[in-house]
């Protein structure tokens, strides 16, 4: 077999490099149009040019991105890695280093990345209002009287919220608010549920609750008519969207953002053990200071009685008399070691006249002495008599005086329980207070239906 003849160096068309990738480029230029592309960003680089580069990818592929510094100028938002992005592009091939590339003409969000962007936009919007500020936040109430959570009620966020309300505080009832949590009409549903609860006021605390799920899942919490409403809500509220990394406008307007269902119930109510070792603690506290306060208040009373025996009119009355007796027996004794004195005084005097003086004087002094005795025995009787009527008439003073004389002449002493104090003024007295009246004989307790000055 006669072989081929070699191809001569003429007849060959040999590219160079530089020939193929500028007829590439040609072709690319021709052959494709601008293109619609959809895809994330990576690879991101901002050199000092105003250009910026990066990569634009789905799960399977990838492909180098320029924008030139007059094309980035027109944008609306700065471009970040893991940007979802819609970007209008044509083909072409950068020759230097043989790439492949789309040359951007227009770039905007694209699926998610255009939800986050107006995720940031509306955030960004309620925050310069003053809907985020800590001021506008309502404190949560430590024992809610009724929880109310607004919900999917076939979701799992409800029942992690209700088996841990039952395991914490199982006594706090429960209103469920239902609503759609995603899709059309769910920001409208919740919006009603928030404007019902506060209407029927039934519930001193709100839970506002979903499972986790993709940003468009929450999108409904990123609304912001339900950002309104949650910001106007009278009753306290806590958010509880999605997983401990999703965070929503809700979660940033509700007084209070809990990271997942279960921690909102947690943030909603105390622990049941922790109250019952409170309330135990408290009980102690409270019996030892009872005790306390009954022991002073016992040693207070034993005071008083001991200073009401001493000032009673009663024992007054009895040393008065006991004081009366003692005088009245000094005075005895007085005049009765008076007398003795003159009578042995008259003895002498008597003794002396009779070996001194003739019988006539002494017989004279005799009468005298008679009389004096008699006048003095009788000033000395008229003196014990006068001494018996002024104790008289002390006595009857003090009796006059006493107030136990004075409560059986049909007078009383009332006094309001439990602090004793005599009462003077019936308008000091109320419906439903308890006195004690004293009698001459016994006492009585009243309840007093009214009063009049």
């Amino acid at each position: 077999m006669a072989s081929s003849s070699p191809i001569s160096a003429q007849q060959r068309d040999i590219y160079s490099v530089s020939r193929l990738n500028s007829e590439v480029r040609a072709v690319l230029d021709v052959s494709f149009p601008l293109l619609w592309v959809e895809g994330e960003i990576s690879n991101l680089a901002r050199p000092s040019s105003g250009h910026i580069y990066f990569s634009l990818k789905d799960p399977h592929s990838q492909v180098r991105c320029a924008m030139f510094r007059m094309k980035r100028q027109r944008l609306r938002f700065e471009p970040e890695n893991g940007m979802q992005v819609l970007v209008r592009a044509r083909p072409n091939l950068y020759e230097a280093r043989g790439d492949f590339q789309l040359n951007i003409e227009h770039m905007e969000p694209g699926g998610e990345g255009l939800l986050r962007q107006a995720f940031e936009e509306l955030k960004l919007r309620l925050d310069k209002e003053g809907l985020f500020s800590a001021e506008l936040k309502l404190p949560l109430p430590e024992f809610p009287k009724q929880i109310g959570i607004i919900t999917s009620p076939s979701g799992a966020a409800i029942r992690d919220v209700i088996s841990v309300l039952k395991r914490r505080l199982p006594s706090v009832p429960v209103v469920i608010y239902p609503v759609q949590v995603q899709g059309d009409g769910a920001a409208t549903d919740v919006v009603q549920a928030l404007q019902l609860a506060n209407l029927r006021h039934e519930c001193d605390l709100l839970i506002i609750t979903r499972g986790g799920g993709s940003l468009e899942d929450l999108m409904a919490f990123n609304d912001e008519q339900v950002a309104r409403a949650i910001s106007t809500s009278k009753i306290p509220i806590i958010s509880a969207i999605g997983h401990e990394i999703d965070f929503t406008i809700a979660d940033f307007v509700a007084d209070q953002r809990a990271p997942t269902p279960s921690a909102a119930a947690e943030l909603a109510t105390p622990d049941r053990r922790e109250l019952t070792d409170r309330v135990a603690n408290l009980t102690r506290h409270l019996i030892n200071q009872i005790t306390r306060q009954q022991h002073t208040m016992e040693l207070h009373i034993s005071n008083l009685q001991q200073r009401l025996n001493l000032l009673h009119p009663g024992v007054q009355l009895g040393q008065k008399q006991q004081r009366l007796d003692e005088l009245e027996q000094r005075m005895s004794l007085g005049m009765q070691s008076r007398m003795l004195q003159n009578q042995n005084q008259v003895h002498n005097l008597d003794t002396r006249l009779q070996s001194q003086a003739p019988g006539k004087l002494v017989s004279l002094f005799k009468q005298k002495t008679g009389e004096l005795s008699r006048r003095m025995i009788f000033a000395a009787n008229n003196l014990h008599r006068l001494q018996k009527q002024r104790l008289a008439a002390v006595t009857g003073s003090m009796n006059a005086l006493s107030p136990l004389a004075t409560l059986e002449r049909g007078y009383s002493i009332t006094t309001r329980l439990p602090e004793g104090e005599i009462l003077d003024d019936a308008a000091i007295l109320s419906a439903g207070d308890r006195v004690e009246t004293r009698l001459a004989k016994g006492k009585i307790k009243c309840l007093v239906e009214s009063s009049e000055e």
